[in-house]
């Protein structure tokens, strides 16, 4: 806390993303909310003041906002940018506005286009003068907001005016000023993977991109190093200008086995939220693992035809609670049935239950080599399914390569024979195993770090 404001972040890792609630103590003001607003009313209960504000940096293409719900059930004031069009009631801002939160608070709107056109920044100031600065998705820690997502065709101009924005701030604020970005924390919005926790205008003069090159590398560099997104992003936007419904979590309709076989014979997704080495260990034929200590989310949102029937399987109903409020962040509101319990308790008849080949990259090495590991099939085909930027980077001798977004609708494209899957961690080649394996394949998951592999003796292509 300085000077009587205290800013708290609200994490939503799984989508890599932060929400900020502002205070002086009495009143709050909010910026960024995610769908699942209760998190901030709680926050708000426990900090004991009152939320006043909720302010938009920009239309968000990552995830539904909890942006008018928020304001709807406080009675806060919604302010967002006043030349996106909506169609619902807010406060239209625009650069050098001010919202007087409360005596002691107030917030500046910057306009700071780049990530979209009509992103504002929003200065924080208090009784010292400034705080920092809320960016949402224009200067990160280290890095950019992508400039893509409003289409390829407008991203060079985009960039351009993210690196006129950058310069803005930078030259608008202090050394001191802290910078509070929404992205950058494992979002497909940011044009990099951001480093750290916190920063400060001082340290992003430094070491920033946006700041330290010249406007025509900038753009270069951004543009070169933009990698496909997930595909429910072109969902989001427009889901946003309409005004999101509320949320629903109530429970969805329980499924028994004899539903969940009819709902596996049918192909539809079901899909197993339990760590992924339990799920190698048993689990039921056609499943598919996108496990709960991953951005489960983002991959199956990635992946599922928009609006195909889901069914949840956990271990417990608290898993499958968890799952539904990842999903209704990305506009998944819908359910179709979950069931609780281990694999052999969810299984119609005993010959569903199935297991997974897994192996490391010591063991890929010495299969190429011809010393298959007892147990295990033989590598006729290696497949990374990590995305195009880690392919280009460096990638296994010979390898196929299909990123796990594009897998379900190319499973034809890989080659016959035994595949060994790998990506970056285990966590995507478990997701692809669990694709291949019910399009009826035999795969050999590689469950270990991508980063060992050259030391463990797997060839591999030199860096791009």
């Amino acid at each position: 806390m300085t000077s009587g404001i205290d800013v708290q972040v609200i994490e939503t890792s799984s989508l890599g993303d932060r929400s900020y609630l502002a205070t002086d103590g009495e009143v709050a003001l909010v910026v960024d909310p995610q769908r699942d607003v209760d998190r901030v009313i709680a926050l708000a209960g426990r900090l004991e003041v009152r939320i006043t504000h909720v302010l938009e940096t920009h239309v968000h293409n990552d995830y539904v906002s909890g942006g008018l719900e928020l304001a709807r059930l406080t009675g806060a004031e919604y302010g967002m940018a006043a030349a996106d069009e909506v169609s619902f009631q807010r406060t239209p801002l625009a650069d050098g506005d001010l919202v007087e939160v409360s005596p002691r608070m107030q917030v500046r709107a910057v306009a700071t286009p780049g990530h979209t056109f009509h992103h504002l920044s929003y200065v924080l100031e208090g009784p010292r003068g400034t705080e920092g600065v809320f960016t949402g998705g224009s200067l990160l820690f280290g890095t950019t907001g992508r400039t893509d997502l409003l289409g390829r065709e407008h991203a060079e101009t985009l960039a351009r005016h993210q690196h006129a924005s950058a310069h803005k701030l930078a030259d608008l604020l202090p050394e001191g000023a802290q910078v509070w970005p929404t992205h950058g924390f494992g979002s497909f919005c940011s044009a990099t993977q951001a480093e750290g926790d916190a920063s400060t205008m001082g340290w992003e003069r430094e070491l920033n991109p946006a700041l330290r090159l010249a406007a025509e590398e900038f753009v270069t560099q951004t543009l070169s190093g933009l990698d496909a997104y997930p595909a429910y992003y072109a969902h989001m936007g427009v889901t946003n200008l309409a005004g999101p419904e509320p949320v629903d979590l109530r429970a969805p309709a329980t499924a028994d086995p004899l539903q969940l076989r009819r709902r596996l014979e049918a192909g539809e997704w079901v899909v197993d939220l339990r760590n992924r080495r339990a799920y190698v260990q048993a689990h039921l034929a056609g499943t598919v693992s996108l496990a709960l200590d991953g951005p489960m989310a983002t991959w199956l949102g990635w992946m599922i035809d928009w609006g195909s029937p889901l069914t949840l399987l956990g271990e417990t109903t608290d898993q499958v609670a968890q799952a539904q409020r990842e999903l209704v962040r990305i506009g998944i509101d819908r359910v179709a049935a979950a069931a609780t319990g281990t694999p052999g308790e969810l299984a119609a008849e005993p010959d569903q239950l199935r297991t997974m080949a897994t192996a490391d990259f010591a063991a890929l090495a010495q299969a190429l080599e011809g010393a298959v590991p007892d147990g295990l099939p033989a590598p006729e085909v290696v497949l990374d399914v990590r995305l195009g930027n880690e392919w280009n980077t460096s990638h296994v001798v010979g390898a196929a390569h299909i990123p796990l977004p594009d897998l379900p609708h190319r499973l034809d494209e890989v080659p016959a024979g035994a595949v060994w899957v790998h990506c970056g961690s285990g966590y995507r080649a478990t997701a692809a195993a669990s694709l291949l394996a019910r399009a009826g394949r035999s795969v050999v998951v590689v469950d270990d770090a991508f980063a060992t592999a050259a030391d463990k003796g797997v060839p591999m292509t030199a860096s791009a």
